[in-house]
């Protein structure tokens, strides 16, 4: 594995725990009705994923699951009004965490699986 890949495999697991974060905040302001918030759980259970395991294509889970709650948090039926500040200002912050941790997982992660892709290609060139 090369150093940039890890690096990326490294944000990838920062930006799920992130996620997780924001989410968790979210739980704690009351915008969400879950004893344990399966977002919470599921990114977690992402970032121990990605960042234990020794297979090239794990940042791709990270990857997917950040595209994943990237899509639910744009259509599902609070996501924006939550964002926007609609369950109140701690809520909006937890959200707002949540976005830029899924988004720096989705974009980590692709390149953590791409970039170590190109350069093993190359490599063998």
């Amino acid at each position: 594995m090369s150093r940039s890949s890890s690096t990326y495999r490294f944000l990838t697991v920062v930006g799920l725990v992130a996620g997780a974060a924001g989410c968790a905040i979210q739980w704690a302001a009351g915008a969400l009705p879950f004893l344990i918030p399966p977002g919470t759980a599921i990114m977690l259970a992402g970032a121990l994923f990605v960042g234990w395991s020794s297979w090239r294509w794990a940042p791709t889970v990270g990857a997917l699951l950040g595209l994943l709650f990237a899509v639910g948090l744009v259509i599902g039926p609070v996501g924006l009004t939550n964002l926007l500040g609609g369950a109140g200002p701690t809520a909006a912050f937890g959200h707002g965490i949540q976005v830029i941790g899924v988004l720096t997982a989705l974009i980590a992660g692709l390149v953590a699986t791409f970039g170590g892709r190109m350069s093993t290609e190359m490599a063998n060139e």
